[in-house]
């Protein structure tokens, strides 16, 4: 599954990709702890494109499924970062405000990067292994793949 949404620079938009990429997640069969992870973490992303986007820009969040893995990409094209994020072990303290979203990124996928640039804009990598309900449609779809097959 590939989905790419581009919404407005507003934090309505927040709300409508929660929506979005949650109904698709449990749709296929991922488990409810495994969409709230990823749903909190694309939430902190999409936050800080709205905080660091230009005002009239919009940003896109592009998002796959593979095999159990999910990608997402969420993409600003503000002015980028001015200094590299630091690294997991120096972040900031636990009631820091700024950068907490980093740390809660890192927290909840299996891999976090962020590429940046002034003439690019920023964007912000999260990979996560699924996990699946029982019942799942893909796990369906599997075994009847796998009867078919003999």
């Amino acid at each position: 599954m590939k989905f790419s949404l581009a919404l407005p620079r507003e934090a309505l938009s927040i709300p409508v990709i929660r929506r979005v990429l949650g109904d698709a997640l449990r749709g296929l069969g991922v488990a409810e702890d495994c969409v709230a992870d990823i749903l909190v973490a694309a939430s902190e992303a999409c936050t800080n494109a709205l905080q660091h986007a230009p005002a009239t820009g919009d940003f896109e969040l592009a998002g796959r499924v593979d095999d159990d893995i999910c990608v997402l990409k969420i993409t600003d094209w503000g002015r980028g970062l001015r200094k590299a994020p630091p690294p997991a072990a120096s972040e900031p303290a636990d009631l820091a405000e700024s950068g907490r979203g980093l740390r809660i990124m890192r927290a909840l996928v299996d891999d976090f990067s962020i590429d940046s640039a002034p003439e690019r804009g920023t964007v912000v990598q999260l990979r996560k292994r699924l996990t699946w309900r029982d019942e799942a449609f893909i796990r369906r779809l599997d075994r009847s793949l796998m009867h078919s097959a003999g």
